[in-house]
């Protein structure tokens, strides 16, 4: 699920080593940096200039009694003093955000950008460990959080840290006294806000891993709304999400009783300190110790200096946030990408026959390692022949076809393409090579056109034509009103599973490779809709090797060769009739238990 909030817990640290991870991403920052220097500098030159604020302000004060010590001796000029820093002040802070924005948004842009074409060039089994929405949170979430940072954050610290420095150093110097007794009040809010804030941080927590478990039921509800429908289990998960909503506000409420007691103390403890603070300045002005004017910028500082020092501790919360973002995506650009573990080729692609044997393959998936899936399997296809692999639920059918196509590495044994390791070829190469038409047919929500497209970018609208009449698509194509620009939907949701399979049939004609793979491309349609697709994957299989996975045996009659799987290894092999004719083969079982003719 894609997190809305950063949690608590992905705060880190403020160390050296995780500052490193933070400077990580700050590299993306240098190809701006003439913006973001020029922005730090309006930055500082801003604060410096706010911070004489309260000076001149209490100055104006002093003036309009009578004080004639200070070099502007009228207060209208006092007054166009003060109007000037904020004048100043504005453009200063225009720029200032303006640069800023360009340099984080660029910057951040560059991060999205490399981490997306780190994540599809990742290894399928990096998705299998990894959901979807979490790596979704990357880009999004986490991105936003660093960008938040070096728009806002880290501006914000810097004008923060200025603000408190400065305003300490203008108190001690022109009211020391003051300065003291304020030094010894101000202890007593930080501890009180130290207490309070850890136990509402405790139940903020504990309110968001609330309301992330019901975001999960919602999305996982939506994601499967054809199941909650099919079983009308609308009221179930409905009373589910109510009862995970009913204890995100009862976490909530009872964080929200210690916000109330919080903020109740601090409006009395904070006036009650300023109070405090006046009647200590107004002693000292009785004693003659310092001005009117003097007290006012006392009390104007220390309110800048406050409000540094409460907004410090968000900023601090902030930068550890940013820097469990940073150790995310680091997490993921460290990834090693599938083309890094590639032997680069010569191969060209136009040269592959499609002549392919697996030697004593013996493979585990990463995350089953104590099941061979594979076992010492053997078997060879040549170029030009239409065989069938079949075997019962789990036996490695669709393995032997992603292990083909390199989608997971760790075998034992040989896979070879024209007596060459597969290894040895360029990846893209490879997979140019092999054209998969799989079972569960993926659309992108775009037009059939930029569909059929997709296995040739720079197809000519009539090879997308060609391609699509060899398909046996082009009838139904046209019979919609806006033709090839007709848009799929989702995922494909507005066209039938037979016009979803002969789309992407027409999609593996226009890639044109010399391997075919057909994993059960025809076991969930009908028996109209299968006859109109296997018309067009007779066309698709001319002159191409073909590999058929298939569940439904009547589908594979008549293709030259037919490996039988179990156990992860070539139980028997044959064409239909010889494998028929074996009274005990495991073939005529399973054609006995489907009945087939």
């Amino acid at each position: 699920m894609a997190r809305e909030k950063l949690k608590e817990e992905d705060k880190r640290k403020l160390n050296s080593e995780n500052f490193k991870k933070l400077y990580s991403i700050f590299q993306y920052l240098i190809p701006y940096r003439t913006k973001f220097i020029v922005g730090l500098i309006f930055l500082v030159v801003g604060s410096f200039l706010l911070m004489g604020f309260p000076y001149i302000a209490g100055k104006l004060i002093d003036v309009a009694g009578g004080d004639q010590s200070w070099y502007l001796k009228d207060i209208n000029q006092v007054a166009l003093a003060l109007m000037a820093i904020l004048f100043l002040q504005g453009v200063i802070s225009y720029f200032r955000v303006y640069l800023f924005a360009q340099v984080s948004e660029n910057a951040m842009a560059d991060v999205r950008n490399d981490l997306y074409k780190r994540l599809i060039h990742l290894p399928i089994n990096f998705f299998d460990k990894n959901r979807t929405g979490d790596l979704m949170s990357r880009i999004t979430s986490d991105v936003s959080m660093l960008q938040t940072t070096f728009s806002t954050t880290l501006a914000e610290l810097i004008r923060q840290v200025v603000t408190l420095v400065v305003g300490l150093t203008a108190i001690f110097i022109t009211t020391p006294a003051l300065s003291v007794f304020m030094l010894c009040v101000l202890p007593v809010l930080i501890v009180a806000a130290m207490i309070f804030g850890k136990k509402i941080r405790v139940l903020s927590r504990k309110s968001q891993d609330e309301l992330a478990i019901s975001s999960t039921i919602a999305e996982e509800t939506f994601q499967s709304i054809l199941a909650v429908k099919s079983f009308t289990n609308e009221t179930f998960e409905n009373r589910r999400f109510s009862a995970a909503q009913s204890r995100v506000a009862s976490t909530a409420i009872g964080a929200a009783k210690y916000r109330a007691a919080f903020i109740s103390f601090i409006i009395f403890a904070l006036f009650g300190a300023m109070v405090a603070i006046i009647w200590y300045g107004a002693l000292l002005m009785q004693r003659g110790e310092m001005s009117i004017g003097d007290l006012i910028s006392f009390v104007l500082y220390t309110a800048f200096i406050g409000g540094s020092i409460a907004g410090l501790g968000d900023l601090f919360g902030q930068l550890q946030r940013a820097i469990g973002a940073s150790e995310r995506i680091l997490e993921i650009q460290q990834e090693d990408t599938e083309h890094e573990e590639v032997v680069v080729s010569t191969q060209p692609v136009d040269n592959v026959l499609g002549n392919i044997s697996f030697e004593n393959v013996t493979f585990s998936y990463e995350s089953r390692k104590d099941i061979k899936v594979l076992n010492q399997l053997s078997l060879n296809i040549q170029s030009g022949e239409k065989v069938a692999i079949v075997g019962k639920s789990g036996a490695g059918k669709t393995t032997i076809a992603q292990l083909l196509m390199r989608l997971y590495k760790g075998y034992e044994g040989a896979i070879k393409i024209d007596n060459k390791e597969i290894g040895t070829y360029d990846l893209a190469q490879l997979r140019a090579s092999i054209g998969i038409v799989p079972q569960e047919i993926i659309l992108f929500g775009g037009s059939i056109r930029e569909n059929i497209a997709y296995g040739n970018p720079l197809a000519t609208e009539e090879e997308i034509i060609a391609a699509a009449k060899k398909a046996h698509a082009i009838e139904f194509i046209d019979s919609f009103p806006e033709g090839l620009d007709t848009l799929v939907g989702e995922r494909g949701i507005k066209l039938s599973g037979g016009q979803r399979q002969r789309i992407a049939i027409a999609r593996t004609i226009l890639k044109n490779p010399a391997i075919l793979i057909l994993d059960e491309a025809t076991s969930s349609l009908d028996a109209e809709s299968e006859n109109q697709v296997q018309q067009a994957f007779n066309e698709l299989m001319k002159n191409r090797t073909t590999l058929i996975i298939a569940h439904r045996l009547a589908t594979i009659k008549s293709v030259d060769n037919i490996f039988v799987l179990e156990n992860g290894s070539i139980k028997e092999s044959g064409n239909h009739d010889e494998l028929l004719g074996r009274t005990n083969s495991t073939y005529n079982h399973l054609v006995n238990l489907q009945l087939v003719e």
